[in-house]
């Protein structure tokens, strides 16, 4: 007979509400799986579009990409991974809200001494998509520009602190004039608010009208046309969420007008797929952590039975920095 496990379901896309705990089936682990049990779960604004629908999963369905726990049972053929081992993933399919869950060992990473089960949770998801932006997707340089949206998030801050770890120049926005100061602590050199209708004039006073090598833009609806001003020319701007909607449809030819710039929609999945590319980046990045590049700063923590009052919060922007669930 199977064991169970708790863990958070969804039967319709819709608000925070639709998710519900439940006791769902827990086989065995298959071939090259291992048992985790979870110690904290990772919060990303991607498990609340898909919970929206925005994008959209197979009913029902599991939520959450990104979890910390240890190891407790292997299934056949695991050579890599021993029971106890304390481990973390982002890359292993929706389900991380759970107490225990089965995943392919080879979706794991070992956690260094130094990172907490916390800090990982925080972290990996949010950091390893730091280190695809400022390492893949534009590889940040001593004496660029850059600009971070969103920049007191989890994600912003963890731009902004290994940018200008790298040599770069940080300006930011945030969406409230509280925010702007943690994205100030977070090491930009400017922050504003982007609820303002004026924010990219008054980014480029404060830059005595420089404009940005790249702009990383998980905003979206709100800052996108803006960041295409503040872009330098030939300069990248990086479209990488929608947390305020999607963004403006444009026609090609306003990237000419706007001075020859580049436009990209990446992703951390693919950065991250195959099993020596995550784990070599998942090393770049705990070497930053230990060099003091990169920190975790958790807003948040909430038991995963308040799944619920999480997202509600994370949804209205009512947090800053990561959140993470305990279950």
């Amino acid at each position: 007979m199977a064991d169970t496990t708790l863990a958070v379901r969804i039967h319709e896309f819709g608000g925070p509400e639709v998710m519900k705990l439940e006791a769902v089936p827990l086989p065995e682990p298959g071939t090259g799986e291992v048992r985790l049990r979870h110690t904290a779960i990772g919060l990303n604004y991607l498990d609340i579009y898909q919970r929206r629908g925005t994008y959209s999963l197979p009913l029902p369905t599991g939520l959450g990409h990104e979890a910390a726990g240890v190891v407790e049972v292997l299934g056949p053929e695991v050579r890599d991974v021993r029971v106890g081992d304390r481990v973390a993933y982002m890359n292993a399919g929706v389900g991380a809200y759970a107490q225990r869950r089965n995943v392919a060992a080879r979706r794991l990473v070992a956690l260094p001494s130094g990172v907490s089960d916390d800090s990982a949770a925080a972290l990996l998801f949010k950091g390893l998509t730091a280190q695809y932006l400022l390492k893949r997707t534009y590889a940040v340089r001593p004496g660029d520009l850059v600009l971070v949206h969103a920049a007191a998030g989890g994600v912003g801050q963890i731009l902004c602190r290994w940018a200008k770890a790298l040599g770069a120049t940080v300006v930011g926005t945030a969406g409230s004039a509280a925010k702007c100061e943690i994205a100030r602590a977070a090491g930009c050199e400017f922050a504003v608010d982007y609820s303002r209708d004026d924010w990219p004039a008054t980014l480029l006073a404060a830059t005595g009208g420089r404009k940005a090598q790249v702009v990383y833009d998980a905003v979206g609806q709100h800052t996108f046309l803006g960041s295409l001003d503040c872009t330098a020319p030939f300069g990248l701007v990086v479209l990488y969420g929608a947390a305020s909607g999607p963004a403006p449809v444009i026609d090609p030819e306003l990237l000419n007008k706007k001075g020859c710039l580049y436009l990209t929609r990446p992703s951390v999945f693919p950065h991250n797929a195959e099993v020596a590319t995550f784990r070599a980046n998942a090393a770049d990045l705990f070497a930053a952590v230990a060099a003091s590049m990169v920190q975790a700063h958790i807003g948040a923590r909430y038991p995963l039975k308040d799944v619920v009052v999480a997202h509600a919060a994370a949804e209205s922007r009512a947090t800053y920095g990561a959140t993470v669930l305990l279950p």
